[in-house]
């Protein structure tokens, strides 16, 4: 390492350290008293019959747009609302039906008086995420996760770092439980994200595959001559091999290497087929096709159902989705 660097290395790693110091204090919080703080958070929020409407001013307000965002993205409806545009006509946007989670370090942000005053004026539920319990804030509140004491990364104890991880960290917590609780799945995600890769990655493997007459299957007891035919012409490099409409093998490019021999075209398919080939179900995620055909490095996978059939999805369409 460069000695020029190794005072700037450092410097990083007595901050990350150091926060790593905050989540540390979080986390034995939850273990003691703030477990039961957080269960009723949980509680006041699912049974809110509106949103989440998230609030702070300064860094405290900046994450909690991201808290706003993960709990929207994950099944919990959430907005964020600035304190001081509240006081200027965005109160408006807070119903009865909604709870409010305010987030500030110290508990007497001056912003926050007169959405802490709305949420009593129309009783609704106020979530403190605070560090002093004895705040303004706090008292107010109807459910106070109290953050514990812990040393901000900056030199000077001033700049929020570690304050604002915690506060980060325990807005995931919040929302990973609530996803939880409610049962959210990587389906309902993936309704909450149709865009990009990550969006194609959530898609089902019914959506791209190809079905019907579109896939290369050949009949137990066929000649190999027929199910080259197949094979050349639906153009995935292999052919599934049925009995009775259950698939039972599959015949790759490989198989084709590995028994070449001159007598090849009329041997029967089950002398050259591969038994029990790799498969997947329709309501499988794309994502979980690419791991099969990742892991077990071939480039097409049969999509069946009941053990029959139903399409074929090749590396290709992964690609295409923008899966892979």
């Amino acid at each position: 390492m460069p000695a020029e660097l190794s005072g700037l290395v450092l410097s990083g790693l007595r901050t990350l350290e150091t926060e790593a110091g905050g989540i540390t204090a979080l986390v034995a919080a939850m273990q003691d008293g703030m477990g039961v703080a957080f269960t009723a958070a949980v509680e006041a929020i699912r049974a809110a019959r509106g949103r989440v409407v998230v609030t702070g001013m300064g860094k405290s307000g900046h994450i909690g747009r991201k808290i706003a965002a993960t709990l929207a993205s994950t099944g919990t409806p959430a907005m964020f609302v600035h304190p001081a545009e509240a006081s200027h006509g965005d109160l408006g946007m807070i119903t009865a039906d909604d709870v409010i989670m305010a987030l500030s370090w110290s508990g007497e942000t001056v912003e926050l008086k007169n959405l802490i005053d709305f949420s009593k004026r129309h009783r609704i539920g106020l979530i403190a995420v605070t560090a002093d319990v004895r705040s303004t804030l706090a008292k107010a509140a109807d459910v106070v996760l109290a953050l514990p004491q812990a040393r901000e990364a900056c030199p000077h104890n001033l700049a929020p770092t570690t304050s604002s991880l915690m506060q980060l960290a325990l807005g995931d917590a919040l929302a990973i439980a609530l996803l939880e609780s409610r049962g959210f799945t990587a389906l309902d995600f993936g309704a909450l994200h149709p865009g990009g890769r990550l969006g194609a990655a959530l898609k089902t493997v019914r959506e791209i595959m190809h079905s019907r007459d579109k896939m290369p299957l050949a009949s137990l007891g066929n000649r190999m001559s027929d199910a080259l035919v197949e094979m050349t012409a639906k153009g995935f490099g292999c052919v599934g091999i049925t009995q009775e409409q259950q698939l039972v093998g599959i015949i790759t490019d490989g198989d084709l290497r590995r028994k070449m021999q001159p007598n090849l075209l009329d041997m029967p398919v089950e002398a050259v087929m591969t038994k029990r080939p790799k498969t997947i179900r329709p309501d499988q995620l794309t994502s979980e096709a690419l791991e099969i055909l990742n892991s077990s490095k071939i480039t097409a996978l049969f999509v069946v159902e009941a053990g029959v059939p139903i399409g074929i999805v090749h590396m290709h369409d992964l690609l295409r989705a923008g899966v892979a």
